[in-house]
């Protein structure tokens, strides 16, 4: 790989077990009755920082943004209940939107923007709705009025404590973690 070669990448929370597993059966539930599985080329997460290009020589730029961007930070809990679309595609666990995961996805794309000069043209007017997503693209519109039904009143409850934001690259597949970034507690 040359050193100016680009890759994609994105930031996000990566809930641990058993809930990892949980949303990755769900996933797998999906493409086996409705026939969409793009869902599953990566792990169960919350999207922080939507993808974006960057050199892979320069990827400890991101990271060392990232550190900047949680110093500081306190683990917070992070609440699943139900599940919520995006029609005419896209079906997910709910995740409450809470004032700590509010500030760390702001400063999470602030302190990148500032450091890295990157920015996503779809933030511009989409407000911040944490989710994880069990099925999308490729989730055709009659699978979706098939499979909605099935998870609009389904229950669904989960909490855990964040503790690190997680930048994930991609490998030409799928997405893989490549850095775990903790937060770090100001003395």
């Amino acid at each position: 790989m040359d050193s100016k070669t680009q890759r994609l990448y994105f930031v996000a929370l990566i809930p641990p077990e058993p809930i990892k597993s949980e949303v990755w059966k769900m996933k797998e539930e999906i493409r086996d009755t409705y026939g969409s599985k793009a869902a599953l080329k990566s792990m169960a997460h919350v999207t922080l920082h939507m993808p974006f290009t960057f050199r892979v020589d320069r990827e400890d730029r991101i990271i060392d943004s990232l550190i900047h961007a949680v110093e500081g930070k306190k683990p917070f809990e992070v609440i699943h209940d139900g599940f919520g679309c995006f029609e005419p595609k896209v079906i997910y666990v709910n995740v409450e939107k809470t004032e700590p995961l509010e500030i760390l996805k702001e400063e999470v794309v602030r302190q990148m923007r500032r450091d890295l000069k990157v920015n996503n043209a779809d933030y511009k007017n989409l407000p911040f709705h944490p989710h994880m997503t069990i099925a999308f693209r490729d989730l055709k519109k009659p699978n979706f009025l098939n499979a909605w039904p099935t998870y609009e009143n389904r229950d669904y409850s989960a909490k855990w404590t964040c503790q690190s934001v997680c930048l994930l690259r991609h490998t030409g597949k799928e997405w893989a973690v490549l850095e775990e970034v903790g937060f770090t507690l100001d003395n």
